[in-house]
């Protein structure tokens, strides 16, 4: 077939978009107003991009154009509402299935560089010896730095079993060294850790909700069973959902089969569904503590409320997102995608937990939170009070840990990032990653090490001061307020001895965390974890108190 010009295109696309409003006239004239105000709008946009083609100043380049106006339409409705143009279906899949072809690393942009942040246990990027805080210069003789446009994980993608050339610079080491790897399909866990963490307690944290989660799960159940688990808990903190199916599976896991876990409700009748349990329950009494978090969110929370709306388990921590959202995907022409909101979900006691309310919005275009005043009651299966909108509440609520702006600071600046990079360059070995802390010394060394960077930081005090200095400039008396505020000033100004002795607690714990994932990836992060994190801590305490659990679920 002979190839178009590049003219000839941009006929066959006029023509094409003029084709398209005027099959939508006649395709919606007869039903009503409604349709004929799509089809007169369909063909109005059409006229205005045939107009720009033909006469703006500079090209057009019809995929960029169609897709930003695409990206405001659907804007206007949900952020779950998107549009995947060809070129982005990868990803696509990847958040679907889990699974992408690549050497299994994230990079983060740093001071100008690109360093390896995460690392997948058993990837090949970590069978070639590539380690957290490696710098990548270039991907098969493509410097990143002379591509700031391109994403580089695309470049680090490819076609499994195909070779990648990678230049880097190892974390500690000034010479930079090619290093040859094999592309292989990378699997995201679900289930990125599972292990008895107290005699008889087993501990599983699920992080996604993709293709094989519900398989996943199952499996660290069977294993932690064979490992002498008696009670669970299950780690849903920072789990963002993912496929309603999935979250249906792994409720089926703990309730009887018939069972029902959620419903889905919305304008078009025939896609209302209710997904009952299809199996027999794989753990029917486990005791069971599920974690949760306000980043938990839609098939979290789906999994989370059933067994609370069941009584079948108690949730420790904070209030989760509140998406009561339910997205299908739908194929669109030339290989392209839409996930599109179509209903609310709805779990056993009745209640919808959607937190935001998209229809009716601010008139800047903001979305509206549900007030807790609308919010209504509803009864678990023991009869207890639950509420729907704004998320799930939690049964035992953990206050959640405040970070202080110059913590906040120090990590937006990368700063805990780059001092364990260092630390590891100075330190071949570190304990068990559960015996792992930072002593004084250890962490006065951060200090010294931190004073040398080009770290910047600026109190609210301080930014209040200036915005009052700018104002009292503009007035007639600010020649006898100068004074004043400079003593404040003095008084106020940022001092780093005084913000590291007031934090030492918070920054320590987050360079211990940063510094054991470096040696020991996410398996590590986790285990150092267990002693020191206050939902973990009360779920133990919890399972200790065996009357207390059995009384919470009971409500009494």
């Amino acid at each position: 077939m002979p190839q178009k010009s590049p003219k000839s295109i941009k006929n066959w696309l006029i023509a094409s978009l003029s084709g398209i409003s005027i099959i939508c006239i006649l395709a919606f004239s007869s039903p009503g107003d409604r349709f004929f105000e799509i089809a007169k709008n369909l063909d109005i946009y059409a006229s205005v991009f045939k107009e720009l083609n033909k006469f703006y100043v500079d090209e057009v380049n019809p995929n960029q154009a169609v897709k930003t106006s695409i990206d405001a339409l659907l804007k206007s409705f949900d952020p779950y509402t998107v549009f995947y143009p060809e070129d982005e279906l990868e990803d696509f899949l990847t958040m679907t299935t889990g699974k992408y072809q690549g050497i299994g690393i994230i990079l983060a942009e740093i001071n100008d560089t690109y360093r390896i942040s995460f690392i997948e246990e058993n990837s090949p990027a970590l069978k070639a010896g590539l380690g957290i805080g490696d710098q990548i210069l270039s991907v098969n003789g493509i410097a990143l730095s002379d591509k700031p446009e391109a994403d580089p994980s695309k470049l680090l993608r490819g076609q499994a079993g195909t070779k990648i050339l990678v230049k880097v610079i190892k974390n500690g080491q000034t010479t930079p060294q090619e290093i040859s790897i094999n592309r292989e399909t990378v699997q995201i866990k679900n289930v990125v850790y599972s292990g008895i963490i107290q005699p008889g307690v087993g501990y599983i944290l699920l992080e996604d909700f993709n293709a094989s989660a519900a398989k996943e799960l199952k499996n660290a159940l069977q294993s932690l069973k064979q490992a002498g688990m008696k009670k669970l808990i299950l780690d849903l903190r920072e789990n963002p959902g993912g496929l309603l199916t999935q979250a249906v599976d792994i409720c089926n896991l703990f309730l009887p089969k018939d069972s029902e876990v959620v419903s889905t409700r919305g304008k078009v009748e025939e896609w209302n569904k209710t997904y009952n349990a299809l199996n027999p329950s794989m753990e029917p009494e486990l005791p069971l503590i599920i974690l949760i978090n306000n980043h938990s969110a839609s098939a979290s929370e789906i999994v989370a409320g059933v067994m609370q709306d069941y009584d079948r388990a108690v949730l420790i921590g904070q209030k989760s997102f509140g998406k009561g959202l339910v997205q299908v995907t739908r194929d669109l022409p030339f290989r392209t995608k839409m996930k599109i909101t179509t209903a609310k979900y709805y779990i056993p006691s009745g209640r919808c937990i959607q937190a935001i309310d998209y229809q009716h919005k601010n008139p800047d275009g903001s979305a509206v939170a549900l007030k807790d005043s609308n919010s209504k009651t509803f009864y678990t299966k023991n009869h207890r009070k639950v509420v729907d909108g704004g998320g799930i509440t939690p049964d035992i609520t953990v206050d959640k840990l405040t970070t202080s702006s110059f913590t906040i600071a120090l990590q937006k600046q990368h700063m805990i990032f780059l001092y364990a990079c260092y630390f590891r360059s100075n330190h071949p070995n570190i304990p068990p990653a559960k015996d792992f802390s930072l002593n004084t010394t250890e962490y006065q060394a951060f200090c010294t090490w931190l004073k040398k960077q080009n770290f910047k930081f600026e109190s609210q005090i301080e930014k209040q001061l200036h915005i009052i200095s700018e104002l009292a400039k503009k007035d007639k008396s600010y020649a006898n307020m100068e004074p004043s505020l400079q003593n404040f000033r003095k008084e106020w100004a940022s001092n780093m001895d005084r913000e590291l002795s007031a934090y030492q607690s918070d920054i320590s714990t987050l360079l211990e965390q940063e510094i054991v994932q470096h040696y020991y990836l996410q398996k590590g992060m986790n285990e150092w974890s267990f002693s020191k994190d206050p939902s973990i801590r009360e779920a133990l305490k919890l399972f200790e108190q065996n009357n207390r659990f059995q009384s919470i679920l009971a409500g009494k």
